[in-house]
């Protein structure tokens, strides 16, 4: 069932909040060389063919596309659906943890996307997408952005020295 709600009625988290404004002013985040992709290309699907679960499945495949290691582990949740006078933005958080032998139990760190659907132009065209890592403010476009193993460690990293540091007497 599809969570429906204005960005007035929904407390979002601050990355998909961000999400939505940038996407709303439609910037993007240029690639490494112009013209060439920098992951492999996701076929997006339409506006109009839009639907929850094939958003999710495409952010799956789309996360299938970075280059991590396999001991990265990740759970993908459909958050919500937002409406705005011309859009309609569907939310999603991928958690990752890399658990090792060594430390089989450590933090976590999300990777928020939004998929902006077009209400009113062109609906036979490709949603767009855009995502950020947790606690970062920098919004990427997939394509156009090379996704890094570091993004994540150093998420975790932050938190287990917040968290070292407000246990310290």
């Amino acid at each position: 069932m599809e969570n429906l709600a204005s960005l007035s009625d929904v407390s979002l988290t601050a990355e998909s909040a961000q999400l939505v404004k940038i996407l709303l002013k439609r910037r993007t985040v240029t690639g490494d060389q112009e013209g060439s992709p920098v992951t492999r290309r996701v076929d997006w699907v339409s506006s109009e063919d839009f639907t929850v679960d094939e958003g999710e499945r495409q952010v799956g495949e789309y996360i299938r596309t970075w280059e991590l290691p396999p001991h990265w582990l990740h759970s993908l949740y459909f958050l919500c659906t937002t409406e705005e006078q011309h859009h309609t933005f569907h939310h999603y958080q991928a958690r990752f943890s890399g658990p090792t032998a060594g430390r089989p139990i450590q933090g976590t760190a999300s990777v928020f996307f939004v998929m902006c659907a077009s209400k009113v132009e062109a609906r036979d065209q490709p949603v767009e997408v855009g995502f950020l890592v947790e606690s970062n403010t920098l919004v990427h476009t997939p394509g156009a952005t090379r996704f890094t193993e570091t993004w994540l460690a150093d998420v975790i990293e932050s938190k287990a020295a917040l968290r070292h540091a407000t246990n310290t007497p």
